[in-house]
């Protein structure tokens, strides 16, 4: 019997090589994205406590000098929180643009594992047909015998 060989299964591999590389750059472009947007959860809470802090400094009783300290110290954290939401933007866009990449690189490989079921299915139902008629000459080939006999 002859064995199955699929014409694409190079063509194949290397999608399936791409479909990994491609995931495994997801998967860093979602840990960077998971690490920025922890990084701008921490400052934006650091942020939260400074201000509720001056709040109740302010109320107890506090030096000009110490709320123009708290002030700049809130500015420069303000500004801080800018750039990282920028990079949380350009993180989530990246990710994105991975998972789109991914997306596309599964179903190339998906199309290219239908096709080859769909080429295995004709494989099988040639090598049956070609059985039958190897059957068939058994059987008229036996038949003969005993009739010649």
């Amino acid at each position: 019997m002859v064995s199955y060989i699929y014409r694409f299964e190079k063509v194949l591999t290397i999608r399936e090589q791409e479909k990994n590389e491609t995931e495994i750059a997801y998967k860093e472009s979602v840990r960077s994205f998971e690490e920025v947007a922890t990084k701008l959860y921490e400052l934006l809470k650091k942020k939260e406590d400074l201000i509720e802090f001056q709040q109740e400094r302010l109320a107890v009783g506090s030096s000009i000098e110490e709320v123009h300290h708290y002030a700049r110290f809130i500015d420069s954290l303000e500004k801080t929180i800018a750039d990282v939401q920028q990079k949380v933007v350009q993180a989530r866009a990246k990710m994105n643009w991975h998972e789109e990449k991914l997306l596309e690189k599964n179903l190339e490989v998906r199309k290219f594992e239908k096709m080859r079921e769909k080429d295995f299915k004709v494989f099988q139902q040639e090598q049956d047909r070609i059985e039958g008629i190897f059957l068939d000459e058994i059987s008229s080939l036996t038949y003969n015998k005993r009739e010649i006999r």
